[in-house]
């Protein structure tokens, strides 16, 4: 799964890359954490839209958000059936703006960071659902998940998925959505090996509160997060689609 992810590149490159009308203005950003707001891009009637969601999917038919899972990840195999995720499959498909994600490989009780990135520096188009929950009071909040597929040899050096990270070319064929017939789940797939470099970082991107350039920057020797001692915590709902989204680390 995608835990944490990073958006360092400048606006304009954003939105160069991607086309939309918008001309947000945001600070690098090298620690996201699931709940926080994050931009993503969408298509509306043939045009690109930027727009800021919370991460951790609602779906539309939830009665009450607290006895829900906190969907940050969708597994591109239940895309089709699960019924959180078939109608945003159809008509609200979206991209996560992007240039990084950390991943962590466990051994044991150790849990060792890694940032992965595009080799060309550019953004990574990591293919996403959103959807508007409109609670019982009338109020709204814009919410999406990250798609994920198996890992590509790169990763599954470290973790055995990944998110669904989409060529320049796919990107229009992802976020058109005027046809709902359409076979967008040829895209849901790995990307080839080539694409990513894969590096250790620090164990400082395991705190949310961690959040500057030295996060990014490669270590010689793959550095293992301190073991602590677990407190109990109460139960929080887990969602199906992904194992263990509910809680981060």
């Amino acid at each position: 799964m995608c835990g944490r992810y990073a958006i360092t590149l400048p606006p304009e490159a954003y939105r160069d890359f991607f086309g939309y009308s918008e001309q947000p203005n945001f600070p690098p950003r090298y620690n996201v954490a699931p709940t926080q707001p994050v931009p993503i891009v969408l298509e509306d009637r043939g045009e690109r839209h930027f727009m800021l969601v919370r991460w951790g999917f609602l779906p539309s038919w939830v009665k009450d958000p607290k006895d829900f899972p906190l969907v940050i990840n969708a597994r591109g195999e239940t895309l089709e059936t699960k019924p959180t995720f078939k109608a945003a499959l159809k008509r609200r498909r979206c991209i996560f703006l992007a240039d990084g994600f950390y991943e962590w490989r466990r051994e044991g009780r150790e849990k060792t960071p890694f940032l992965i990135r595009p080799r060309s520096r550019k953004p990574m188009p990591m293919a996403g659902l959103w959807e508007t929950y409109m609670s019982p009071d009338g109020a709204e909040i814009d919410t999406a998940a990250i798609v994920t597929t198996d890992a590509n040899g790169t990763l599954s050096a470290v973790h055995d998925r990944m998110p669904v990270i989409l060529s320049e070319d796919d990107i229009a064929a992802w976020l058109d959505a005027r046809d709902e017939r359409a076979d967008v789940m040829r895209l849901v797939r790995p990307c080839p090996d080539d694409w990513l470099d894969l590096v250790p970082v620090s164990s400082r991107v395991n705190k949310v509160e961690n959040d500057d350039p030295s996060l990014m920057e490669p270590l010689a020797q793959p550095e293992p997060a301190p073991v602590k001692e677990k407190k109990p915590k109460a139960k929080k709902p887990l969602s199906s689609d992904e194992d263990d989204q509910g809680s981060l680390f």
